[in-house]
């Protein structure tokens, strides 16, 4: 089981949940964060520290937000635009950086300024 980043993060990405992140699993996208399932290691630091109530176990997720799961771990499984291949799990953020592409999904939402 793992921690999923919802639709509320998209156009916001506040960020207070990757520095409470113990194991370094979020991941920043160009609108969005993402969860690496393969890295998180369930401790739900994340969730108490995400101001825009984002983040859910996936358990937890409501109807309207199971799509992000599924999303979450295709950014990490699927090659992202501009990518011949996936980003998989590169053993923490830091040391990726600002990947700077999102999934089709979530480059698809609506911008939340219109």
């Amino acid at each position: 089981m793992t921690y999923v980043i919802g639709a509320a993060c998209v156009d916001v990405v506040d960020g207070s949940c990757v520095q409470e992140c113990p194991v370094d699993c979020i991941y920043e996208g160009a609108r969005s964060l993402y969860i690496n399932p393969d890295e998180c290691v369930d401790c739900g630091a994340c969730q108490s520290a995400c101001r825009v109530e984002a983040i859910y176990w996936e358990g937890d997720l409501p109807e309207d937000q199971l799509r992000h799961l599924a999303d979450n771990a295709a950014f990490f499984n699927e090659p992202l635009p501009g990518r011949d291949t996936p980003l998989g799990s590169p053993g923490g953020a830091a040391g990726v950086g600002r990947v700077g592409v999102d999934t089709p999904f979530v480059a698809g939402m609506p911008s939340s300024d219109g």
